[in-house]
């Protein structure tokens, strides 16, 4: 039996965070985070108790001793993190925004450690993880890491494991608009649980409704297609139901981004605790509204106690009473 609950990988960047709001160019002020989709993914279902192994690459230097150490400290297993001498590690500038504004996000991460990444790095151990989880940003880095994208989810189904796919696109890593489609869709036909937010859904499959989005991939061979929202929810479909649960009322809403990491987290930590798939929706929008409450990436990821203290399972009654 592995010792992994839960493997992940892909690029984790030092993230420097403005302490005050306007143009970057005149802030001086910075609180220096980490970020990245797969890692705040990694992190919120460390939280909640599974054992999460994360493979990546970082730079030798302080940026990339501050990116393991940050991961360690939540619990992450680094064992099969690189030290890549020759590249550097990836870093992002974040504006501070008031009134859940969504901020300005500027990337230094071309030719990075993380984007050397290739089948390489992959070791046996890491198959024997329970669960893969990915997402469309590795393959846009490089050549090497699309190509390590499809080899672990392909190995991942062929022994047997589970793996989750959120497209988490990003156009500007892409060369084009049609090559960025045609491989995220590739992607997603290895997974078994595929997590589009709507507008992601629309473009790589062409129909703007989710019922449509969800039949695209479920005629790919995808177990379930379960559809981001926003605040008004998601929706899930399987081959057998399909069900809209409506989003969870957030007051103040402080930082949107990592909103879909920890619907993600909410998700797969449900799944894998063989709940249902509305239970695991449910859970995703609950997870994901406390995600929006906190300044930071992944900072407003719950612990085991404060989901189980939610009871969110008590609350998807009620709707349905």
């Amino acid at each position: 039996m592995s010792e992994i609950d839960i493997l992940s990988f892909g690029e984790t960047m030092t993230m420097l965070v403005a302490e005050q709001t306007g143009d970057l160019a005149q802030v001086r002020h910075f609180e220096k985070r980490i970020a990245g989709a797969d890692s705040n993914v990694a992190i919120g279902l460390s939280r909640l108790g599974f054992k999460v192994a994360w493979l990546s690459r970082v730079g030798n230097d302080s940026m990339g001793r501050f990116v393991t150490d940050s991961l360690q400290q939540e619990g992450v297993d680094c064992a099969h993190v690189t030290v890549d001498a020759a590249h550097p590690t990836g870093f992002q500038f974040k504006s501070l925004e008031l009134e859940g504004a969504d901020p300005v996000v500027e990337y230094f991460r071309r030719g990075s450690a993380a984007s050397h990444l290739s089948v390489n790095d992959i070791v046996p151990e890491l198959l024997k993880a329970r669960h893969l989880h990915a997402t469309g940003i590795p393959a846009a880095l490089s050549d090497t890491c699309r190509e390590l994208s499809h080899v672990l989810m392909t190995q991942m189904r062929e022994a047997g494991r589970s793996v989750s796919f959120d497209p988490n696109l990003r156009p500007s890593l892409w060369s084009s608009q049609a090559t960025m489609i045609r491989e995220v869709n590739h992607l997603a036909s290895h997974a078994h649980w595929v997590m589009p937010g709507l507008a992601e859904g629309e473009l790589l499959t062409g129909f703007d409704t989710p019922a449509d989005i969800a039949r695209f991939y479920l005629d790919m061979g995808v177990e379930a297609v379960i559809i981001k929202l926003g605040a008004k929810g998601a929706y899930y479909r399987t081959q057998l139901n399909e069900a809209f649960l409506p989003g969870v009322p957030v007051a103040n809403v402080v930082d949107t981004v990592g909103a879909g990491d920890g619907f993600a987290v909410g998700v797969i930590s449900a799944l894998l605790e063989n709940l249902g798939f509305e239970q695991a929706t449910a859970r995703g929008n609950w997870v994901g509204s406390q995600a929006v409450q906190s300044r930071g990436d992944m900072e407003g990821l719950p612990t085991r106690a404060a989901l189980d203290a939610a009871d969110v399972s008590a609350g998807l009654r009620r709707q349905s009473a």
